[in-house]
């Protein structure tokens, strides 16, 4: 008896499902984006490319410094550092499917630790375009993604993928993507891991500017 009551006691509770679409809907509106990040990240190809690469991001807004620090394991000697200006593609905004697109049809319970995941079936509510998802397993505590499952139909390729969110102080933030696709009838696949999260209150500006080159050393008049 005493060791039932322990169990029960440890158990952690679980909401109504559609409580936790209500709390999902407000999260995701709610959830900040941090204007100013640093992290690295290495992404790994297999396929019609093969790539792996180590990469070091500087982020401001749509300002971005992207440092290449290692190619198929090595590490360069002198990193390429390119400047460009773009959104983040790999968002919690971009990935969670919203109640207005999507019919979120609760499939079960996930324990997660010390509290229940919530996982979900997805269908769009319109004729999906070249990419839709499937599935989305919504976190117990922050209410927000935890994993996103989706699939994707093109000219020549057809492929699915899951991408993976985890909490960083107050910001949600990617940490794991998977995509396996068939192209032209052959395999391919990503895998992309991010690491090291820092979000400075600001960078520099030069962090976003190309270096003046040195000037060329001159012969002295005789």
């Amino acid at each position: 008896m005493l060791a039932t009551c322990a169990l029960l006691a440890a158990a952690p509770h679980a909401f109504d499902s559609q409580y936790v679409l209500q709390r999902y809907a407000a999260a995701v509106e709610a959830v900040p984006p941090p204007k100013t990040v640093i992290y690295s990240y290495t992404v790994s190809q297999v396929g019609p490319s093969n790539i792996e690469q180590h990469h070091r991001i500087y982020r401001s807004g749509s300002a971005v410094r992207d440092e290449t620090l290692s190619v198929d394991g090595i590490s360069l000697g002198r990193k390429v550092v390119r400047f460009s200006h773009h959104i983040e593609r790999y968002t919690v905004a971009r990935f969670a499917p919203h109640t207005s697109a999507y019919e979120l049809l609760f499939l079960g319970l996930v324990r997660d630790g010390h509290h229940f995941d919530y996982q979900y079936e997805a269908t769009p509510l319109s004729h999906p375009a070249d990419a839709w998802i499937d599935r989305v397993t919504i976190d117990g505590v922050r209410f927000l993604p935890r994993s996103v499952h989706f699939r994707s139909v093109g000219l020549g390729a057809t492929g699915s993928g899951e991408i993976v969110f985890a909490p960083y102080g107050k910001f949600w933030m990617p940490v794991i993507a998977n995509a396996q696709a068939r192209v032209n009838g052959k395999p391919a696949r990503e895998h992309i891991v991010w690491s090291d999260y820092r979000f400075p209150d600001s960078l520099p500006p030069s962090t976003f500017t190309q270096p003046e080159p040195l000037p060329l050393d001159r012969p002295s008049p005789e």
